[in-house]
């Protein structure tokens, strides 16, 4: 498949926006960023729903600085915070330069698909960039004809067919983004490529290492807080890292613990891996699991956990 040609740009001008990544649940839009950015700044799962916070990534080039917001697949909310996530989505995209609404290559469209065409469609001061995620999982004629099947969907201002996994045209959406974005200054210091905190962080990747061990058991109960991330006083080498994982309920707390505690230590062997790669130095990780009783449906302890009106 030919690359599709990126928007031209005249003059030597630097541009500087936003970009956010839309679509329903598990599409592929925190690996997309991922891939785009460089490193990893957002946590991944085959579990729909992953993503809980909007989350920068910056991507920079000597002509332009983009920075990707990966946000919550949209759907149906079932709980206080499913609102609160959709409201958090809605609000994002009325604040970007750009959209990217994202749709797998080897999946049909369905109405969940067909449902957030609708609502892009009516973004008319933002423009929307169709583009269809997973094509290493697709085969040339599934692309094609999903590629048919998108353009149907809108009048989308560009279509780009992509893998972030293999690479495949990330520089062509990186053209097309960055051609959406109005002229400017760069708006982060150099080097930096999130603006989402260490602490934060550090939080997403033991979620992360959770839902690879918990993922048919109890992917949306868990909640993760760092309580304490402070250098060891005696030691430059080590940071001590102390979190609270919470569930909803006494059965989910056994799941997570597994037999003799096997799971949560595997859990917590996994995340540190992770953590010492982000902070560059070794980890002494403490995990201990609190219920917090039907969290994701109580105002109080989900304001409690981070997830604000």
């Amino acid at each position: 498949m030919e690359p599709l040609p990126a928007r031209a740009r005249t003059g030597d001008r630097f541009a500087a926006g936003f970009a956010c990544f839309a679509g329903r649940p598990n599409v592929g839009k925190s690996t997309l960023m991922n891939a785009l950015v460089g490193t990893k700044v957002a946590i991944t799962s085959s579990r729909p729903q992953t993503t809980r916070r909007v989350i920068r990534g910056i991507v920079r080039r000597p002509d332009a600085e983009l920075v990707i917001i990966d946000t919550p697949g949209l759907h149906r909310p079932r709980t206080l915070l499913g609102e609160r996530l959709d409201s958090l989505v809605r609000s994002t995209l009325t604040e970007v330069d750009v959209i990217g609404f994202c749709v797998p290559a080897g999946e049909r469209i369905g109405p969940g698909d067909k449902y957030l065409a609708r609502e892009l469609g009516g973004q008319t001061r933002t423009p929307v960039v169709a583009i269809v995620t997973k094509t290493d999982e697709a085969s040339r004629e599934q692309i094609a004809g999903q590629l048919s099947a998108v353009a149907a969907l809108g009048d989308w201002a560009d279509i780009v067919p992509v893998s972030a996994v293999t690479g495949f045209q990330l520089d062509v959406l990186a053209d097309v983004l960055i051609g959406h974005l109005p002229p400017g200054r760069p708006l982060y210091p150099d080097g930096e490529l999130t603006d989402e905190p260490e602490q934060q962080m550090v939080a997403e990747l033991i979620r992360e290492a959770i839902l690879e061990g918990v993922r048919d058991e109890l992917p949306h109960s868990i909640a993760v807080v760092v309580d304490e991330m402070t250098p060891r006083p005696d030691r430059d080498d080590l940071t001590d890292v102390h979190a609270v994982l919470y569930v909803e309920r006494p059965s989910q707390k056994a799941i997570v613990i597994g037999s003799k505690g096997a799971r949560l230590k595997e859990v917590g062997s996994r995340a540190r891996e992770h953590i010492e790669a982000l902070l560059g130095s070794r980890v002494y990780l403490d995990l201990r699991i609190k219920v917090a009783k039907d969290w994701q449906r109580d105002p109080r302890q989900l304001r409690r956990l981070g997830f604000y009106d």
